[in-house]
């Protein structure tokens, strides 16, 4: 079993590695092969298909429940307003500077210094670690892909930047595409029906709205127009006006369901939605593991941003090192001290966990 000293080498060594190694949505070829470069220098033997790589702790016991420790590897693109190389890793005064170093690195890195440890000793469940693609583009060929080749999870812990805190729901994603109709006309003169003054007075509608459930963790949905598109020429009243709504879903609703209630309050709007799958996610407050978390001072929280959590039929929270705050942000950085204190509090929160072959 290696010293938590050592498992703090390991994770902080890869993780410059891996800033170092491009790994943009969709291409995260080079990353997956350094965590399974790594996986087989600790005596593992790592599983991929595409860019997802992962390995058991042990032989598998379909007698007991399966705990899945998942993170991923691909970045946003670098904003032109990086001061430093973003694929550069710096190291400035205990903080780590590089692409990914927040978002997710630094978690793929803590899970797998948990994951050593918990390997190296006998647990109540079976344990998988998965470092995961196109999680920034909820890609298909990403987790919705490794979750097909993976034996049935009963629990799992996602990583992203939460400051250490458990969010046990957040926020789902619809992306709408909307149209109004009118009837086109010349400019010039007093005819047609133009779709672009209808969506505009639908638009206006839209803001005031309400969807009536509030979910006390993750409070209202939020709906956003954020895209408008009408018009051929100058002169012609246009017969359709296109807008883009983005609506972030509570854990009150389905997607299908929010998609349900703006159609019959909005019967004058076309409203199509590009995906219904990528759904809000809830873990009960009183999940062992979130029992865990509470008694070690780690309060839950509602999170509105979206992660492989969508992806997830089972039981599953977010909670990995770092800051949301710093994500997709130029010169992103990780406080190697959090890698530190993640690693060691993801042992005590996981080590001898009971959840049951029917979780909570």
């Amino acid at each position: 079993m290696e010293s938590k000293d050592e498992l703090y080498y390991i994770a902080t060594d890869l993780l410059r590695k891996l800033i170092h190694t491009p790994s943009i949505s969709r291409n995260e070829e080079a990353a997956a092969q350094l965590v399974h470069d790594t996986l087989v220098k600790q005596g593992f033997t790592p599983h991929r298909i595409g860019n997802n790589v992962w390995t058991l702790a042990q032989a598998y016991d379909p007698a007991k429940p399966t705990l899945l420790l998942n993170s991923h590897l691909d970045t946003v693109k670098p904003a032109a307003s990086w001061i430093r190389d973003p694929f550069t890793p710096v190291e400035e005064e205990g903080r780590l500077y590089g692409l990914g170093s927040n978002d997710a690195g630094a978690s793929v890195v803590s899970l797998l210094g948990a994951f050593l440890f918990l390997a190296s000793t006998e647990q109540p469940y079976n344990l998988i670690f998965l470092a995961s693609a196109e999680e920034e583009v909820s890609g298909a060929n990403g987790i919705a892909l490794a979750l097909g080749e993976l034996p049935p999870i009963d629990f799992a812990v996602v990583g992203e930047p939460t400051t250490m805190r458990p969010a046990i729901c957040e926020k789902g994603l619809l992306v709408l595409d909307c149209t109004t109709h009118g009837k086109s006309g010349h400019a010039a003169r007093e005819e047609g029906i133009n779709a672009l003054y209808l969506a505009t007075e639908a638009i206006e509608r839209l803001r005031r709205f309400e969807f009536p459930l509030v979910s006390p963790w993750l409070g209202r949905v939020k709906l956003t127009v954020t895209q408008i598109q009408a018009g051929t020429q100058h002169n012609v009243v246009p017969d359709h006006c296109d807008f883009v709504i983005d609506l972030r879903t509570n854990d009150c609703y389905s997607n299908t369901q929010a998609v349900e209630i703006l159609r019959e309050n909005f019967p004058d709007i076309t409203i199509t939605p590009r995906s219904l799958r990528l759904n809000s996610s809830s873990l009960s407050p009183q999940h062992p593991f979130i029992r865990r978390c509470t008694l070690a001072g780690r309060e839950p929280f509602g999170s509105p941003t979206l992660s492989d959590q969508t992806h997830m039929t089972f039981p599953s929270v977010k909670i990995g090192p770092g800051d949301s705050a710093r994500s997709h942000t130029a010169d992103e950085y990780i406080v190697l001290d959090e890698i530190r204190e993640a690693i060691e509090l993801y042992i005590c929160l996981l080590d001898q966990l009971e959840i049951g072959k029917e979780s909570v």
